[in-house]
């Protein structure tokens, strides 16, 4: 999943002139973090993984069934759930996220669940905020601008630069789930207004 995302950004700049600028990499601790980022495009989905250390993400679960995505996607043991069933996917984030974050991996989590458009804001669910305040992992906040040149849910990829800003670590020690979600949120809506 790596090579293919080091591949697809690779042509995304050769084929569309979309490139993108990381600012803020000396934030990243060097120990596993759960990442509760703004997710306005599949350009995360990609790009992430070349950015980020070795992760795991939270996805629906009928995600791992798209022929040769899902199938790719399941081998990375990502923590699939039923957004169905609310009780039984904070439970499988809190316990599957913190065996992942034990053995070395970094969670990935979009706290607004799905895709938002430029300029929109969803409801920023609890499940990261809930794992990071249970494990005392810290979070690390990630603001994107990516929706600006590919939009969610359109095919049509403009030419620019994608702007990843990666927010300061917020400690969970002593914190409750509300704190670190509202940290997180304020955080990320702030700077996603800034690189509009």
């Amino acid at each position: 999943m790596s090579q293919w995302g080091r591949f697809a950004n690779w042509w995304l700049e050769k084929t569309c002139q979309l490139n993108y600028q990381v600012q803020g990499l000396e934030n990243l601790p060097a120990t596993p973090a759960i990442v509760l980022s703004k997710h306005q495009s599949a350009w995360e989905t990609i790009v992430f993984q070349v950015i980020l250390p070795r992760q795991v993400w939270l996805v629906k679960r009928e995600l791992l069934r798209i022929p040769f995505f899902g199938w790719s996607l399941a081998g990375l043991q990502p923590i699939a759930i039923d957004r169905k069933n609310l009780r039984q996917s904070l439970q499988k984030i809190i316990e599957q996220g913190k065996q992942r974050l034990a053995e070395g991996n970094w969670v990935v989590i979009f706290p607004e669940g799905t895709r938002v458009n430029p300029g929109e804001k969803k409801r920023y669910g609890v499940g990261g905020a809930m794992l990071a305040a249970q494990s005392g992992y810290p979070v690390v906040p990630v603001a994107v601008n990516s929706g600006k040149f590919w939009p969610p849910k359109s095919f049509v990829k403009r030419p620019g630069t994608i702007k990843v800003v990666i927010g300061p670590v917020i400690d969970s020690n002593g914190k409750s789930y509300k704190e670190i979600n509202e940290l997180t949120e304020n955080w990320i809506e702030e700077m996603v207004l800034k690189i509009q």
